[in-house]
């Protein structure tokens, strides 16, 4: 049975909330989540929220963090943009979970395959999604060692822009 960590979360430290992110992910690999009594858990956080940590991750349906961390209602703080974009929005987000709610940590996930970064990859800008690409742009650009072709048909280039990003994002947190 999964153990809630609401009553200590004054206590863990910002190494232990990695710990336990890191423990619920190999549980989500080897297909062993923890079974989850939801009606007690709504009834724990029905009144407040006291996530132990924030993620700003991307939108894509197939990166719910919850579920890859093997985390339940209340204990995460959830920043989803497409590219997990540190906006200004975001950032906000962030900092009322980390102010307010007590998060312990923020984790910027960003994953394989982002459609957002190959949107950028190839320099799409319809409609609002231009938005979005401004704030990973500067990965593609920090991007040097793919000297071959530099869109997203080249799944190479791809996922160094994907990881690239994350450290983008980072340094937009952490300097805004």
């Amino acid at each position: 049975m999964y153990k809630h960590p609401l009553l200590d979360r004054d206590q863990i430290s910002p190494q232990q909330a990695l710990e336990i992110l890191i423990e619920g992910n190999q549980r989500f690999v080897s297909n062993q989540t923890s079974k989850k009594d939801f009606q007690s858990l709504i009834e724990i956080t029905k009144d407040k929220q006291h996530p132990f940590t924030s993620f700003l991750s991307c939108s894509d349906s197939r990166a719910p963090v919850e579920m890859l961390f093997d985390q339940a209602l209340g204990d995460v703080f959830s920043v989803r943009l497409a590219g997990n974009i540190a906006s200004d929005k975001g950032i906000g987000s962030l900092e009322f979970a980390s102010k307010y709610l007590g998060s312990k940590l923020i984790v910027v996930l960003g994953h394989t395959s982002c459609g957002a970064v190959k949107a950028t990859c190839d320099n799409f800008r319809e409609g609002h999604i231009g938005e979005i690409i401004n704030h990973i742009r500067p990965a593609v650009r920090k991007e040097k060692t793919e000297l071959g072709t530099r869109d997203s048909s080249n799944e190479a280039f791809v996922a160094k822009v994907c990881e690239l990003n994350v450290k983008v994002q980072i340094k937009q947190i952490l300097h805004r």
